[in-house]
């Protein structure tokens, strides 16, 4: 499975465990960076890469990551096509994907420790869309929305 990693200074531990956790679990790992830490960059640079990224190559997936994961998952957001959900726990993670189809998790590296984040991205990962009609049609409420700006009806 391809995974796109986009972070930044706050997160680069984490990054850096993830990077090898995915790639020791078989997985394809794309970093965006950053490669070499430095406390003054900008999430901006290095979780849009990850986000367009993954709206530009199907199936792919991603994580992105920052001092609370905030910044990053409104940024993520803002790609077409990219659904990004924040996840603290494995249950969000998985709620993430059954619920909502997330293709993106955010994480916040001063709140989420090496094993737990792990187990996050190893339940993102693992974790298929449930296909539930409810769901579905949410999330096409939402695609029509980002579309051409249709109003869900009530």
């Amino acid at each position: 499975m391809r995974v796109h990693l986009g972070g930044d200074h706050a997160a680069y531990d984490l990054q850096r465990a993830l990077v090898d956790h995915l790639t020791r679990a078989g997985h394809d790992v794309v970093d965006h960076g950053p490669l070499a830490f430095d406390a003054l960059d900008d999430y901006p640079v290095f979780v849009l890469r990850a986000a367009v990224a993954v709206a530009e190559e199907p199936g792919s997936f991603g994580i992105v990551l920052g001092g609370s994961g905030n910044g990053e998952l409104i940024a993520a957001n803002k790609v077409p096509g990219v659904r990004a959900a924040y996840a603290s726990s494995v249950e969000l993670a998985e709620m993430a994907r059954q619920h909502n189809d997330a293709q993106v998790i955010s994480m916040g590296g001063r709140f989420t420790d090496v094993e737990t984040g792990c187990a996050i991205a190893d339940a993102f990962l693992a974790t298929p869309f449930s296909g539930d009609e409810r769901h579905a049609r949410r999330l096409a409420m939402i695609t029509d929305f980002e579309l051409d700006g249709a109003m869900p009806e009530c």
